[in-house]
């Protein structure tokens, strides 16, 4: 049998340790190599005709789901095995709308035993099939009803009320008037089931912050999380830089 050429895209050392003894109990030959960041993955990847790659999620420079958008347009043959401690729904929801169709792909969760691991990776870059987690499996069945999946611009507006953006902000930001903010807002409480009802009585008005409710259900439902939203943050700081650079012109 050919000798594989695997990439491993991973910046934990331990855990870049743990997937290459795991490589070397196979059967199949295999060469290893490893990128600490997600851009010098996506550099390496592209040397290859068709990579096989297993990379984590949460990378600096470049996270997976990024990477392997980046590397599917240019390499729609790449086999990938995101492998990650998260299910978080934000992951799950980005990653369906990026593969592209008849490509082979995996997605394990770290927490599983060794050998589910062993078996995840072996079967889409060996065995040429796809192999998604169990608890992911859940997470991809509640992306695709209708009643609860964040449209594009629901999940724009969690992200700017999760960065703490007034209704005047996101206007100016998302070039809407303060009427499309509030509608796009409503739309997004409505799908994260806050009903505006519930938290208002004539006695004590109203019982609930909206806004801080939908960020708290959208953390419980992994929409959003610090790791993501730092990356946001600096979009948001670069965009507001050039906000009072066009003010002071």
């Amino acid at each position: 049998m050919p000798t594989l050429d695997i990439l491993l895209a991973e910046d934990n050392p331990k855990d870049f340790e743990f997937l290459e003894t795991l490589f070397r109990s196979f059967d199949q030959a295999t060469r290893i190599t490893r990128a600490h960041n997600g851009l010098l993955a996506l550099e390496m990847a592209l040397e290859r005709e068709v990579p096989l790659v297993v990379s984590d999620i949460q990378m600096p420079e470049l996270n997976g789901i990024d990477f392997a958008k980046a590397l599917w347009e240019r390499r729609p043959a790449a086999r990938i095995v995101l492998w990650s401690q998260y299910k978080d729904e934000m992951y799950v929801r980005a990653l369906a709308r990026i593969v592209p169709p008849e490509t082979v792909y995996g997605y394990i969760l770290k927490s599983n035993p060794r050998e589910r691991i062993a078996s995840a990776i072996q079967t889409v870059l060996f065995e040429e099939q796809c192999w998604i987690d169990p608890e992911v499996r859940k997470v991809q069945g509640r992306t695709a009803l209708s009643q609860s999946a964040l449209s594009d611009i629901e999940y724009e507006a969690l992200l700017d009320i999760a960065l703490g953006l007034t209704d005047n902000l996101i206007a100016q930001r998302r070039y809407l008037s303060r009427r499309g903010v509030q509608s796009r807002l409503n739309s997004l409480y409505g799908k994260l089931g806050i009903d505006q009802e519930q938290f208002h009585s004539e006695k004590f008005g109203d019982a609930f912050n909206l806004r801080n409710r939908a960020v708290a259900v959208a953390l419980r439902r992994g929409l959003v999380n610090a790791f993501e939203l730092e990356h946001e943050e600096s979009e948001f700081q670069a965009w507001l830089k050039r906000l009072k650079g066009s003010q002071r012109d």
